[in-house]
């Protein structure tokens, strides 16, 4: 079986997918399976001019709106690049990422195409400031769930919490499955060290949907009730100017690190004591698993895709959005209690390597794949006839 993973980012950039997906494809061809990876480069900007329609509702009325027109001018884009690398078939492509699915369809009608949707990118939008719910931008891409359900062979995504908010947007939401995000054990190294100082770290774009606001906040107050700290923040985005104000604000900024943008932090993470992440949303939060795999202490936020990795009080803390006293009060409890820290740490390792180990993923997506497997259809048919 020949399949085509169609990114949207190449992989070297930031992010779940790009962790995730290439590990996918080399464990895959090293069974013997036929797969390669393909996405739309950053320098490919302006250069498709094809006209763009769906069946399910007209876009033209959005139309002259930035952030709409920028999507349909990358929509554009991918079909160009498409048309331009692509020559051979493929039985089956497996995209991961709305454009990429509806590009990939059009271009190959009667190649079947499964969609894996690992986040909400209207809702990154509202969380960050840049659109208004209910918005014309808005009822524009969550109208696109719809044109996928119509369009593509199977819809897939990373969490149950997901699955249910993009079933408010489909006309058949059992069609959608679920299977969550797997990781290669083998880049995660567990190291044992000893801080004397409890070292916290954070991973993520630098966005105000991350919610490190909210981290920062807590951490003074950690710093007024006489706990010692290390922060350790790894990414870059347009809020790092005002996070770093905010760290001076409130008297951490000696106690922080801002390190910019890292392509492997899994590297990184084992020497260091607790993740903490206080999102306003998340779809799956991939970070969370790979600071599990690193046997880190856990601490999120008690939404989507996170709630579902953390159960309380057991494998990691989980506090309200936007609640800096009650996350001050979880980065408390596990820097005056290492051994509650370590437990914490030990659940969420053992249940990262149960539950989201690479090789699970294989198997579901092996199981999504013969299903859809046309070549192998008409065997078993040309079987059932002789």
């Amino acid at each position: 079986m020949n399949i085509l993973q169609a990114l949207f980012f190449p992989p070297e950039q930031p992010g779940g997918v790009s962790s995730m997906v290439p590990y996918i494809l080399e464990r895959f061809n090293k069974k013997g399976w036929e797969m390669e990876l393909f996405s739309l480069p950053k320098r490919i900007r302006g250069k498709g001019s094809e006209d763009v329609n769906f069946i399910t509702f007209d876009w033209r009325k959005y139309a002259g709106n930035p952030i709409i027109d920028k999507y349909i001018q990358t929509y554009k884009d991918y079909v160009w690049w498409t048309k331009l690398r692509i020559s051979k078939k493929y039985d089956i492509i497996h995209a991961h990422h709305p454009i990429a699915a509806l590009v990939m369809k059009q271009v190959f009608p009667q190649t079947p195409v499964i969609l894996t949707i690992h986040s909400s990118f209207e809702r990154e939008l509202i969380l960050n400031g840049r659109i208004v719910e209910n918005g014309v931008e808005h009822q524009f891409l969550t109208q696109i769930y719809g044109e996928l359900e119509a369009k593509v062979d199977q819809i897939i995504t990373v969490s149950n919490s997901f699955k249910q908010y993009i079933g408010e947007y489909v006309q058949d939401s059992e069609r959608i499955g679920v299977i969550p995000n797997g990781f290669d054990e083998k880049r995660f190294r567990p190291i044992s060290h000893e801080n004397q100082v409890t070292q916290f770290i954070t991973v993520c774009r630098l966005v105000p949907a991350k919610g490190l606001d909210t981290l920062l906040v807590a951490c003074g107050e950690l710093k007024k009730r006489g706990h010692p700290f290390v922060l350790h923040i790894i990414g870059d985005g347009p809020s790092r100017e005002e996070l770093e104000k905010l760290a001076i604000q409130h008297n951490i900024y000696e106690d922080t690190i801002f390190y910019g943008y890292m392509l492997h932090p899994e590297e990184f993470m084992p020497f260091f004591d607790v993740f903490v992440l206080p999102s306003r949303a998340e779809a799956f939060g991939s970070v969370f698993a790979e600071a599990a795999l690193c046997w880190l202490a856990l601490i999120g936020t008690d939404v989507g895709g996170i709630a579902e990795q953390i159960e309380h009080g057991h494998n990691g803390l989980l506090v309200p959005v936007g609640d800096a006293m009650a996350l001050s009060n979880a980065l408390e409890k596990v820097v005056i209690d290492p051994s509650f820290r370590y437990n914490l740490a030990r659940a969420a390792w053992e249940k990262a390597k149960k539950t989201y180990s690479l090789n699970r993923v294989l198997r579901q997506l092996k199981s999504v794949y013969e299903r859809y497997d046309v070549n192998k259809q008409a065997e078993e048919d040309e079987s059932d006839e002789s």
